[in-house]
Parts: structure tokens; sequence; C-alpha cells
């Protein structure tokens, strides 16, 4: 089988592989560059487990191709934290208990900070709807919608 060369930047790093035509991103990203925050939860792109920005933009890894990501941007969930310090919605789901078993929660902190990014102060409603795509079957989602409302007030505050 032909390999694809791709060289992409991946949190901010430049990034080479060698990627099969048919494989996906969620694929290279965990097999060939190591980073395995992403979760296969579904493959279909129903459970957002994979959700990773693509060119800004909150993809389903599960659904896009390693290839498409050539010349391009990805943030994983591995490129949240500054170092050793959390991401500000990082250290709010510890603070709110809004995990469990960890499948989804890469995919919701990705999504979140998609969301913060685009709407700074979203209301309890616009939260729930952006993450109608991220299935959690441990925690419910009100101590998610919490950790989030609660990060977007801090961040508006300054805190």
């Amino acid at each position: 089988m032909t390999r694809t060369h791709v060289t992409t930047t991946v949190n901010g790093d430049q990034v080479d592989f060698l990627a099969d035509p048919r494989e996906t991103l969620l694929d290279c990203l965990r097999d060939k560059v190591g980073l395995t925050g992403a979760k296969e939860g579904c493959g279909t792109g129903d459970c957002g487990a994979c959700s990773v920005q693509l060119d800004g933009r909150l993809v389903c890894s599960c659904l896009v191709l390693g290839v498409e990501a050539q010349g391009r941007e990805v943030k994983t969930i591995e490129g949240m934290a500054e170092g050793n310090d959390l991401h500000p919605l990082q250290a709010k789901f510890i603070e709110h208990a809004a995990l469990q078993c960890g499948i989804c929660t890469p995919g919701i902190l990705v999504a979140t900070e998609a969301l913060l990014k685009k709407n700074p102060d979203p209301s309890e409603e616009e939260v729930r709807y952006w993450l109608a795509g991220n299935l959690c079957r441990c925690t419910g989602y009100d101590k998610i919608i919490r950790a989030v409302l609660d990060t977007a007030k801090d961040l508006r505050e300054g805190a």
C-alpha cells in the first residue's frame, strides 16, 4: 500500500508522518504521532470523544483523513495545558468533578475551548447546544456545564 508523507503542525510543533490514504486523523494522531488523548468512541462522528481542532475548527478526527492534515494546524487535548499549568477549563473540570472515566473528557474539553474562543459569554443553553455532539455516559452533563460556565466567568473577569 502506498503511504503519503504528511507534514502538519500539531499543538504548535511541526510533525511528519506517513499515512495510508484511508487512515483517519484520529489513528494518525494516536499511532503515528503518539498523542493518545483523543479517543475513539464510535468511529462515526456521533460521540465527540475524538474531537480536535483543525485550523481552528472543531472536527471529529475519526471523520477526517490523516492526509487531510497536510499543511494544516491541528490542536489536541495535549495542547491545552501550558507546560505544567492546566488550562482554566481543565482546572474547573477537576474542581467541579466534571469527569469520571475520562473517555469523553478530552473531546469535551477541546470542544468547550473552541466554544469559549467563539463565544466568551455563553448561556447554559448555548453550552448544552455546543456539546450536543459529545456524549458522556458517566457524569451526566450538569457538572460539565457548571465547569464551563464558571470558566467562562473567570476568563471574562480576568481571574
